[in-house]
């Protein structure tokens, strides 16, 4: 038995060396193809063991990328090649939005299919590199990597507008309970830890005492994550909100038809249509997706009296449209838009989009970028004008609201204006992503950030999935994508606020903080260690 063990790590060992010794094109396929095999960790797939594994071979090649003659070089490379496999395989389904009008915009998948992954790449590439200038073998080497992946995650989620889509937290979409901490901690910190505890696993295919100490501390970490978090699960049980029912319209309109005039009188009759189906305890709040009625539809007459007419006396509609108004200028401009109305068709809030998708809303770079030819995909002069930020709007009869339009909930610590909101509406118009795993990606992350600020969120989206988020995340009610219909549900309360609603990132500072401690102690347990092997080896040789 104790040498079936020995065995046993002797072949950890062995796969090690060889990850170590690669090098040339086989180093740099064995990073691609790991990376883009931890894609498969997120949705609608979340095999998380599959990111755990691939950090740890990433670990592994950096270290056989210190022994050439450029090691920051070669580091950065290995990270570039292993960031980009998984960001092309985890977005592949950004190019179905190039489909809608391919007459126009087909001819920019190859660019974006390489342009995307490759500049979201750049981040971790960096980290690694910047890793390889302090590596040191060792406990120390984990700690480091960990520091400045988890860094480049939090600045890819802020610069340039940011873009934090399948942070390394939501690999772990198959366990409600370990995203629990995200309550505590955040979405950021998560990542940290996750990567982290990835990270550690390199340490089981290296030759060493104590190369079982790390790991074994991360897996306890997260198994008192899971297990914390299943508890809540079991115990926290939020009440309904009284009187308050939802109904989430879900067109299922294809976005081709979405945008030509043949067919906007028919989605315009689809929407009502839905919004009246019978059911035994009517709605008292109907919300339609991002962008539904299928024009100007403030600016009909026909089209507002049949709002009135859903609004009745007692009810409310709230629906995300495009919003035209005169600039300062004279010009005609656009918001990309969430309307409220109350009982009469009275309307009661409007509220811009503030968070605008680069290539999608608006063009950044326009000037340079129209030169070449390429254009924004929604057909907007000069793009949406983008508004001032979250707003939380006080309603009759249910908890105060905060409205985000379509990838403004991916956004960690930033949807929630200053005065809490009982809950979220999420509308979106995900149809641009066709069957892919797009949309699932984007469920799980409302769901994070329903568990991170304790609040409900009802997420309404025109193909699917639109689906009822407790506060907790789990999905109260939902309808699955490419089907039509309407999700009927009360209105969950939101929990006491969170520690992460509370003090943001900070957790994330701290935890940089107390592994940069652990780095810089760990490397002097390795020196340590050096001079007892060599002290040791001097006493054999007298």
């Amino acid at each position: 038995m104790l040498a079936r063990g020995k065995g046993a790590e002797s072949a950890l060992v062995r796969i090690g060396d060889f990850l170590r010794q690669a090098s040339g094109w086989r180093r740099a396929g064995i990073a691609f193809v790991t990376g883009a095999l931890s894609a498969f960790s997120f949705a609608p797939f979340e095999i998380f063991p599959l990111f755990l594994l691939a950090v740890a071979v990433l670990v592994l090649l950096i270290d056989g990328a210190l022994e050439t003659k450029r090691p920051m070089l070669s580091a950065f490379w290995v990270g570039w090649l292993w960031a980009f496999g998984q960001f092309l395989f985890g977005l592949y389904w950004v190019a179905y939005a190039f489909l809608v009008e391919a007459e126009a915009h087909a001819w920019q998948i190859p660019f974006v299919e390489i342009f995307l992954p490759g500049g979201l790449a750049l981040f971790i590439a960096l980290a690694c590199a910047i890793s390889a200038r302090f590596w040191r073998p060792g406990p120390s080497r984990i700690f480091v990597l960990a520091i400045a992946y988890g860094a480049a995650e939090w600045v890819r989620g802020d610069i340039l507008t940011g873009f934090p889509w399948n942070l390394p937290a939501y690999s772990w979409g198959a366990s409600l309970g370990v995203l629990q901490s995200t309550a505590l901690f955040g979405s950021y910190s998560l990542s940290l830890l996750t990567i982290l505890f990835g990270a550690s696993l390199a340490q089981l295919l290296s030759d060493g005492m104590r190369r079982w100490q790390l790991p074994a501390a991360m897996t306890a970490l997260f198994a008192t994550f899971w297990i914390g978090g299943e508890i809540r699960l079991a115990t926290v049980h939020p009440v309904d909100v009284p009187g308050v029912r939802l109904r989430l319209v879900q067109p299922d309109v294809p976005q081709r038809e979405k945008i030509q005039r043949r067919y906007w009188t028919r989605n315009w009759r689809q929407l009502v249509q839905l919004s009246l189906t019978p059911t035994r305890t009517p709605p008292t709040i109907i919300i339609w997706p991002e962008a539904a009625p299928p024009y100007v539809f403030t600016r009909v007459q026909g089209a507002m009296d049949q709002v009135a007419a859903l609004t009745g006396n007692d009810r409310l509609l709230m629906t995300g449209a495009v919003r035209v108004f005169r600039k300062d200028d004279g010009r005609l401009g656009a918001s990309n838009s969430f309307y409220i109305f109350g009982p009469g068709g009275v309307l009661l809030s409007t509220y811009d989009k503030f968070h605008l998708v680069p290539f999608g809303e608006y063009l950044p770079f326009a000037n340079l970028l129209e030169r070449l030819g390429v254009n924004q995909l929604v057909d907007v002069p000069e793009g949406f004008r983008a508004g001032d930020g979250p707003h939380t709007f006080v309603i009759p009869g249910a908890p105060p609201v905060g409205p985000l339009i379509c990838y403004e909930i991916i956004f960690p610590g930033a949807v929630t204006a200053a005065e809490r909101p009982g809950w979220i509406v999420n509308v979106t118009d995900d149809s641009w992503f066709g069957p892919s795993s797009g949309p699932y990606q984007h469920l799980l992350t409302a769901q994070v950030r329903a568990i991170e600020e304790g609040i409900p969120i009802a997420r309404d989206a025109n193909t699917g999935i639109s689906a009822i988020i407790g506060p907790l995340g789990q999905v109260r009610a939902h309808l699955g994508l490419g089907q039509s219909g309407v999700v009927d549900s009360a209105l969950p309360a939101a929990v006491p606020k969170t520690a992460f609603a509370r003090f943001g990132d900070t957790g994330l500072v701290l935890m940089l903080f107390v592994l940069g401690f652990g780095a810089v102690s760990s490397r002097g347990e390795t020196k340590a260690g050096r001079a007892r092997k060599s002290f040791s080896r001097q006493l054999e040789s007298r």
